[in-house]
């Protein structure tokens, strides 16, 4: 059970944490070029694009009929983010219910300058320890991957997001497990309060 809980968890925040990174991402290309100050600070560039971020948003999971979610469904819930200490990560809380379950965590995000890499770190109510994962643009995308152990299966996750014309977030999750086809997990749609 606790395997199960903790994909969950990994799968609800990536989907919640990536499209607005790629929302960031766009609006960042319209603007001019962050004040000397920022830039000389490593990192501060990539952490003001995630300010975009910041505040309450209310979204819907949707969830296809799979081996993880038989009967599929949707759940409905709110996340808040803010600015970490010192703006060198952002902090999410979030929590959704609903048929397919109750997911509650914390998502930590940062930039990484070793690794030239979003990384966020993702804590769950059904797991102990964190998830890793490490994100990077591809085009007008955000791609997130990370990759776990649940049931003695290696678990490989992709999330693709894109900011629409109406100013909906959207994310698609997709999984992979071992060496077998991607199937598509859950589509979530996000919009700020």
């Amino acid at each position: 059970m606790k395997n199960a809980a903790k994909f969950w968890i990994v799968t609800i925040s990536l989907a919640l944490s990536v499209p607005l990174w790629a929302a960031l991402q766009e609006k960042t290309a319209e603007k001019p070029t962050a004040a000397p100050a920022a830039a000389a600070k490593p990192g501060a560039a990539e952490m003001e694009r995630l300010k975009f971020y910041l505040g309450e948003w209310d979204y819907t999971e949707t969830y296809p009929k799979s081996p993880f979610s038989p009967n599929g469904g949707k759940n409905t819930g709110v996340y808040t983010s803010k600015l970490g200490p010192g703006g060198n990560s952002l902090i999410n809380t979030f929590h959704s219910q609903g048929p397919v379950g109750d997911f509650e965590g914390l998502l930590v995000m940062t930039w990484d300058a070793k690794e030239k890499a979003y990384k966020a770190y993702v804590f769950g109510n059904d797991f102990s320890g964190a998830v890793v994962e490490t994100g990077q643009f591809e085009g007008d995308a955000l791609v997130f991957r990370s990759e776990f152990s649940a049931g003695g299966a290696t678990m490989k996750l992709r999330n693709v997001a894109r900011l629409n014309g109406s100013g909906t977030l959207v994310s698609e999750e997709f999984m992979a497990v071992k060496d077998a086809p991607e199937t598509l997990l859950v589509h979530v749609e996000a919009r700020k309060r």
